[in-house]
């Protein structure tokens, strides 16, 4: 997990996730992103839908301090799932699918996340520009409230984490079996 000091602006708090990540801004320009999963190479078509929502997830990164590997995405998914990812819906999607990962890959963490998700708000309902990335670090937390502690879990919070899993289970297997179900129809077209 990535700390950032609170007196930090957004801006620089972000170069330093970005180059700790391997990432920079031109990346929101490319066409194609490719996710590091081990030997195998995952691309996703980087729509204007998906930048929209990744410069807030970034930011979403920086002040949460879950980091870039499986199971930081799945924790940073479940956190967006439950406080909301309003009308970016490659937001809702991306997460869905990292969330299904994440719950395979460490239950608890993700658990926790998502808890704090459910206390707190985050940047989906908030534009991107200079203003957001010249306020501090320790300022958005507060403002979001991440600096709540979310207390014992209550039973509609992990109600709505099993719904949410198998909610995300269902659209990976559909997200993984699309190119198969399209390359089946194509050439039951074509054949």
């Amino acid at each position: 997990m990535a700390s950032y000091d609170d007196a930090l602006s957004l801006r620089d708090a972000r170069a330093l996730y970005f180059a700790a990540s391997g990432f920079d801004e031109k990346a929101y320009a490319d066409r194609w992103v490719k996710l590091r999963a081990g030997p195998i190479p995952l691309y996703v078509l980087n729509t204007r839908s998906r930048v929209r929502a990744v410069r807030l997830h970034d930011l979403h990164h920086v002040v949460t301090g879950y980091d870039t590997t499986w199971i930081g995405e799945g924790e940073i998914a479940a956190f967006e799932i439950a406080s909301g990812c309003a009308d970016h819906y490659a937001a809702w999607f991306l997460n869905l699918c990292a969330l299904a990962i994440g719950v395979w890959l460490s239950p608890s963490a993700v658990l926790r996340a998502f808890r704090r998700g459910c206390h707190a708000k985050n940047l989906y309902r908030t534009t991107f520009d200079d203003s957001l990335l010249a306020t501090t670090v320790g300022t958005l937390r507060h403002r979001l409230a991440l600096d709540v502690d979310p207390g014992a879990p209550m039973a509609v919070e992990l109600a709505q984490f099993a719904v949410w899993s198998g909610v995300s289970v269902s659209t990976l297997v559909f997200a993984a079996a699309l190119p198969t179900v399209t390359l089946w129809w194509i050439f039951r077209l074509i054949g």
